[in-house]
């Protein structure tokens, strides 16, 4: 099955442009906000069965997302799977499995989520999966923001590898430049974004 991620998150008004506080505390010019794709069921079928695909040849038993964002997207990937669809919570800062979730020693596991800058969220996610005894076979992104350029030890598939340039705040030349920063998770301030980046369209 084959998808086209960027023209799903341009016509789902995912995709935006501005001067963004990402969750790595780093800013960007660029945000993908997959929650605004998975209001439609039918676009969360579509991207998470490609994703579903991509991670097949690695026989998982178990697929574990980061909340919020992992959830739908464990949960979806694991149905085309057959597989158990868990997902991890912060505890004391740190994603970690709760809610009596189990993972079985050895069990093979792929761990998904929506969008990444540095991979963060992933690595505490298969650290929690690996303190179970839960064997990470894979992992799965829909957008890869890196370009490719960070790493993990096991196998890694995306559906879209998006070059995005991001900096830390005293870096940033949109703060030099005066540019409102704005919270992408808040939906008014995506409203804003959104209405910008039609207009320049």
């Amino acid at each position: 099955m084959q998808v086209d991620v960027r023209a799903v998150l341009r016509e789902t008004g995912a995709w935006l442009e501005g001067h963004f506080l990402l969750h790595s505390g780093r800013h960007s010019n660029e945000f993908v906000q997959m929650a605004q794709a998975f209001q439609y069921p039918d676009k969360v079928q579509a991207l998470c069965g490609a994703l579903a695909e991509e991670l097949k040849p690695y026989g998982p038993r178990v697929i574990v997302g980061p909340a919020v964002g992992g959830i739908i997207m464990a949960h979806e990937v694991g149905r085309v799977l057959g597989a158990r669809a868990l997902y991890t919570e912060k505890r004391k800062g740190v994603h970690q499995l709760a809610r009596g979730f189990r993972i079985e020693p050895g069990e093979p596991v792929a761990v998904v989520d929506d969008v990444t800058t540095t991979g963060g969220s992933i690595r505490e996610v298969m650290q929690a999966v690996r303190e179970t005894g839960g064997k990470v076979v894979a992992t799965g992104l829909i957008v890869d923001r890196s370009g490719g350029q960070f790493g993990f030890d096991v196998t890694f598939v995306w559906l879209a590898s998006m070059k995005m340039e991001t900096w830390q705040p005293h870096d940033c030349p949109l703060c030099k430049q005066g540019v409102p920063l704005m919270d992408p998770d808040t939906r008014q301030i995506i409203e804003q974004a959104r209405a910008a980046t039609e207009s320049s369209i």
